[in-house]
């Protein structure tokens, strides 16, 4: 009988595996109870300890709606050069607006104004403006959200300072947006600018020559039928030109087979064909007007052609750029505040009850795994095999193995 009770005992055991495992590790746990508190709690008074010496830090948020890009209603109003103004629009536009002004908050010459304007050498201590940089971007964050706003959150010690300088940032970008051309419209301005200031550089150049030549040679009678030509002449020319800048242009951001581009082409082609058909009609060529047949005639009428090659194209381009900037007067560039940087009130950080919460519980964790080690050491060295195999283990875990 008692035989048959201590096979169905056995059998009990056997059968229901996992409750004995259960019972071997709450055993472990109540050997090793001490350890497990102890340390736990000791690591966790360290945690305290050091959470309080860290210091506070505070951060202020500075919250911009920078302005949005709209198109300009210039190459309406002009056909003149229309795809000239298109193409500038195309070149300077942007895909995402708020990213231009994400870069411009972060860049070095934003971040030298502040440090400049706040001494964040001596504040921060560090040697050299480029630690000084590194530790200001370190404590910055610029992002622009889905909501079309651009985010500004500064780290600091002093509660006084970090307002300061999360709005310090809003006020230099407005600097910068003052000497840079940022919008659409600006861009298209500083183009025509550029271009305008070529013409009238080149117009000045051919009139500097045609006083030479008018000098040298005397004064050359012209027909009125040959200065219509002329005029014609440095029309058409003037319309081709700028038509092979806007073509030229195109080619870097377009294909061929765009319809802009196509018809860019066309229109240059049928400026060349204006040219040609003038010169077809005429005898001799459309830079050599009937009546000028001696060498200082012809030698004068060529600048003259110039200088009236120039003074329509300079005229072109003034009126592009009247109202490039027109549109940049009427598309400013202006950030708006839409939530100013105050004084916070309380701090960012270090969280200190987070710090003290995660360092007790992987002080815990660490206490019950060391437990059951000490415990599998114990049990290894009590049986030949276990302690042979943990003999193994230990030496496939050395680096080095011993020599013989």
């Amino acid at each position: 009988m008692n035989q048959a009770s201590q096979v169905a005992s056995e059998t009990m055991h056997a059968s229901d595996p996992d409750e004995s495992d259960l019972i071997d590790a709450l055993i472990v746990l109540a050997k090793h109870k001490k350890f497990i508190t102890l340390f736990t709690f000791a690591i966790a008074a360290i945690s305290v300890v050091v959470s309080l010496l860290l210091p506070n830090e505070y951060m202020a948020t500075t919250k911009l709606m920078p302005p949005q890009q709209s198109q300009s209603g210039a190459s309406a109003l002009l056909a003149q050069l229309g795809g000239v103004a298109n193409m500038a629009a195309g070149v300077a536009g942007l895909k995402n607006p708020n990213d231009l002004y994400v870069g411009m908050l972060r860049s070095r010459t934003v971040a030298d104004k502040i440090i400049q304007r706040f001494k964040l050498n001596e504040v921060y201590d560090t040697p050299s403006l480029e630690k000084t940089r590194l530790r200001l971007a370190e404590n910055t964050t610029v992002r622009a959200g889905k909501d079309g706003l651009i985010t500004i959150d500064v780290l600091d010690r002093d509660q006084k300072l970090v307002a300061s300088l999360a709005n310090a940032y809003t006020e230099e970008m407005l600097k910068l947006t003052t000497v840079l051309a940022v919008t659409e419209a600006a861009q298209r301005r500083l183009f025509y600018e550029r271009q305008l200031e070529q013409a009238k550089n080149k117009l000045a150049t051919a009139e500097i020559k045609l006083k030479q030549s008018l000098d040298t040679h005397g004064v050359i009678s012209v027909d009125a039928d040959s200065r219509a030509v002329l005029a014609t002449v440095a029309r058409l020319r003037a319309e081709a030109s700028a038509k092979e800048i806007e073509i030229n242009a195109m080619r870097s951001f377009v294909t061929a087979e765009n319809p802009d581009f196509k018809r860019a082409t066309e229109e240059l082609k049928s400026l060349r064909g204006e040219l040609s058909n003038l010169g077809n009609g005429r005898q001799g060529s459309v830079d050599t007007p009937r009546g000028t047949s001696n060498l200082a005639g012809l030698e004068n009428i060529k600048v003259l052609r110039d200088v009236k090659y120039y003074q329509m194209l300079y005229e072109l381009l003034a009126k592009q750029y009247e109202f490039a900037r027109l549109d940049e007067a009427k598309d400013s560039a202006t950030v708006q505040v839409l939530d100013p940087a105050v004084e916070p009130e309380r701090k960012a950080r270090p969280k200190r009850a987070i710090i003290v919460i995660v360092s007790t519980m992987l002080a815990f964790v660490f206490a019950v795994g060391f437990a059951f080690l000490l415990e599998m050491s114990r049990k290894a060295m009590q049986a030949p095999e276990s302690a042979a195999r943990l003999t193994e283990l230990r030496s496939y875990l050395r680096f080095s193995k011993k020599k013989p």
